[in-house]
């Protein structure tokens, strides 16, 4: 397998990303851009979740495409952060279509970045809808991964988190790619080292090239959980969005959300706990204009998943460090 000319999910034609932060507020939003709108479909699989408009990405109801899809941090605060995103597409003339009215379709997810060191004193009401009209407008092929956007206050259990994306050309037909935004209860990285769990998948050295551990850690079963002197329910979720430019409907769609999960359990020990809102939406954007056959979509559904564990490992690797940390970058562990 190999990665897209970007190594990121805008690898996949149709699809733009932008990034806005607030950088005393420590947190950020992230937009997705589909242009045309694609097939969208979501799959949550952590227990405390927080979204906006997933009710109507199940393959049972009447909205079949989405106009773009926004990642925020700021806990529900950041859900505000679609109102922006529809804002900016509403002002070029993108949207669902009812009578004379446009209305764009932007499901959304959040993630818990409040204890993170930033200024949350923000006054009446929260900034995330400025964010989010700012990462809409900012939407580009190329854009910042790491400390950026919807991943600037993330955090996992041992490094900081961040914003991930990755690609990869599956069997020369099809482009698949992932964008992550990580901070999640568990670890990235294998017991105390500074080796990913994803290393089997890395191409190349895009998360470092360290490999496996050898000898591999006798602790590396342990359970590294963030914050553990404070509640366990706090300061998680890691959100995620999966595309390709093959033809699939709905339920197809649906499928590779489910299939991009096991990324998050070869990413991330532990994932999909009680206390993280682990979610991932799923984009079709039809641009290949080649429907998969069954075996083919196997083989899509296995690259959703390395797919999305490589973008996780990006995201952590790509973290930069900031004076105001509670968890080094991985950087600083190379010193």
């Amino acid at each position: 397998m190999q990665t897209g000319s970007r190594n990121l999910i805008t690898d996949v034609a149709g699809l733009t990303v932008g990034n806005a932060e607030d950088a005393g507020l420590n947190s950020g939003t992230t937009a997705i851009l589909c242009d045309p709108p694609a097939t969208a479909a979501v799959q949550v699989l952590g227990g405390a979740p927080g979204t906006r408009e997933t009710d109507l990405l199940e393959p049972h109801n009447t909205v079949e495409t989405v106009n773009g899809l926004v990642l925020s941090g700021g806990s529900a605060f950041g859900l505000d952060a679609a109102g922006g995103a529809q804002a900016w597409l509403r002002e070029q003339g993108q949207g669902f279509a009812v009578g004379p009215h446009r209305i764009p379709i932007v499901p959304a997810a959040i993630l818990f970045d409040l204890i993170n060191g930033g200024d949350k004193d923000w006054g009446r009401f929260p900034p995330y809808r400025e964010l989010g009209y700012q990462a809409a407008a900012a939407a580009s092929r190329d854009f910042a991964i790491g400390t950026a956007g919807a991943g600037v206050g993330a955090l996992t259990a041992t490094f900081k988190g961040g914003l991930g994306s990755a690609s990869s050309l599956v069997a020369g037909e099809h482009m698949i790619g992932a964008l992550v935004a990580a901070n999640p209860m568990g670890s990235a990285t294998i017991g105390d080292t500074s080796h990913f769990w994803a290393a089997p998948f890395e191409i190349g050295d895009e998360f470092g090239g360290l490999g496996l551990p050898v000898p591999f850690p006798q602790d590396a079963s342990g359970l590294r959980i963030k914050f553990r002197e404070m509640a366990r329910g706090v300061s998680n979720t890691t959100i995620a969005v999966i595309a390709t430019d093959a033809i699939l409907s709905k339920a197809e769609a649906k499928r590779l959300a489910i299939a991009a999960h096991a990324g998050f359990a070869r990413a991330i020990w532990p994932s999909h706990t009680p206390f993280d809102g682990d979610l991932v939406f799923a984009l079709a954007t039809g641009a290949s204009g080649r429907r998969p056959a069954p075996d083919e979509f196997l083989d899509l559904c296995a690259a959703a998943a390395s797919t999305m564990s490589r973008a996780i490992a990006r995201g952590v690797h790509a973290a930069a460090p900031d004076p105001r940390d509670l968890m080094p970058a991985w950087t600083a562990s190379q010193v």
